[in-house]
């Protein structure tokens, strides 16, 4: 066989994205969603909004972590009232983030009623489905997309498979009925939807809503349902899309979940904004479904985030823990370090950290990443290579190799991004 006969393996990078871009704006802080912008990361709070304080500390947690737009119920004059305040507290603590507000059954008189949270707000988010029903549905979603017009702000139409408008279904239903042959119930769901949604896009702009202002969510609790819905979505509009499913779970089962549904259809050019609805453990931090987010587009080599650090699971050849525990250390202390590290080290984000527990596999994957260390496995001599950008530069020994590999991962980065600093 040639050489020239052998057909060359294309890269698997994501397929690009052709939606409209948004403007989500706070003060001087931009996001731009869709269009060439990248996927955007959000989250949302869990405190209760007329908690003014709580629900700024939990916003600005998000926000470090690495949410780069933060949703807020406001489901009462209450929480209305609060907004503003949520917002004054945030700008103090140096905060930008822009909020998004969550709107129910009276989102239309709480947006006419405050214009002062109207106006804290910088995202509106709409569910069709709960604004109300008939001509007054019309109007209560006319006023809403007049306050968004009227102070500038973008919206986002959230169709949510548990709160779909009835009559829309029933409608869809009927139709259904009609056909020569039927659909099944599910392709039936899929297109209220999908319906539900564009209609709703369509109603906003005719009430003279910027399209480019416009974000289409359409939620559903199953991985293959959401892939289904969204790239049904993608072939009919143009709008930014935001993914995620509702409802994903805990722990294991809404972190698969998510990163599955998410990363099939980020793979194929679908979504701008994503958010993991992770339901947290007793007692663990709201920022864990930022993390996953974060993590999801990493992967993808969408984003970067953090450092990357690349370790093996661990085998017969590996029973220390000691390469397990440096793993750790390293990659607490570099996430640790990232709210500091993103403006005094330019481009850290992409730094590769290898830390293996043997001889076998460990000198090939370190010398993949920037700096990487085998630690000695079992029955191996005492000693562990160190590689720096591909090349073995030193061999560390004796009681203190954790130690030590971590001072030389601290020069490193002052090293090399430190003189990109110097440079810009």
């Amino acid at each position: 066989m040639s050489v020239d006969s052998i057909r060359e393996i294309p890269g698997a990078a994501p397929a690009p994205r052709r939606s409209r871009q948004a403007r989500v704006v706070w003060g001087s802080r931009v996001v731009t969603i869709g269009g060439d912008a990248p996927v955007r990361v959000q989250s949302m709070t869990n405190t209760d909004t007329v908690d003014a304080i709580g629900t700024a500390i939990q916003v600005k947690e998000l926000a470090v972590a690495g949410s780069e737009i933060v949703r807020i119920t406001v489901n009462t004059p209450e929480a209305a009232e609060a907004v503003p305040y949520i917002r004054e507290q945030l700008d103090r603590m140096g905060i930008d983030v822009p909020l998004v507000g969550d709107f129910h059954y009276n989102g239309h008189r709480l947006l006419t009623d405050y214009p002062a949270m109207a106006q804290a707000l910088s995202k509106y988010r709409i569910n069709p489905g709960n604004v109300g029903k008939g001509e007054k549905k019309d109007r209560q979603f006319a006023q809403m997309i007049e306050a968004a017009c009227k102070y500038d702000k973008v919206v986002r139409i959230g169709v949510n498979w548990g709160s779909l408008d009835q009559e829309l279904l029933a409608q869809f239903m009927d139709e259904n009925a009609a056909r020569s042959v039927p659909w099944d119930a599910q392709s039936v769901m899929y297109q209220a939807l999908v319906e539900s949604a564009l209609t709703s896009a369509s109603y906003a702009r005719e009430l003279g809503m910027n399209p480019d202002n416009i974000i289409i969510s359409c939620k559903v609790s199953g991985v293959r349902d959401l892939v289904a819905v969204y790239r049904e979505l993608a072939r009919r509009c143009d709008y930014a899309l935001h993914l995620g499913l509702t409802e994903a779970g805990m722990a294991t089962k809404g972190t698969v979940a998510s990163s599955v549904a998410l990363g099939l259809l980020l793979q194929e050019g679908i979504g701008d904004t994503i958010r993991v609805s992770l339901t947290p453990q007793p007692g663990e931090s709201r920022t864990q479904e930022v993390v996953i987010a974060s993590e999801i587009l990493q992967s993808l080599g969408l984003r970067h985030f953090n450092p990357s650090v690349t370790a093996c699971p661990g085998c017969g050849r590996t029973t220390s823990t000691t390469f397990q525990e440096l793993a750790k250390q390293i990659d607490d202390f570099l996430r640790a370090q990232m709210p500091v590290w993103r403006a005094k080290y330019p481009g850290v984000e992409g730094l590769k950290v290898a830390v293996m527990g043997c001889i076998v596999n460990g000198p090939g994957e370190s010398k993949h990443a920037d700096i990487g260390i085998s630690l000695p496995g079992t029955g191996e001599a005492p000693a562990a290579p160190v590689f720096i950008d591909g090349e073995k530069a030193l061999t560390l020994r004796g009681e203190n190799i954790a130690s030590e590999f971590h001072a030389l991962v601290e020069n490193y980065i002052e090293k090399r991004f430190g003189a990109t600093a110097d440079a810009v």
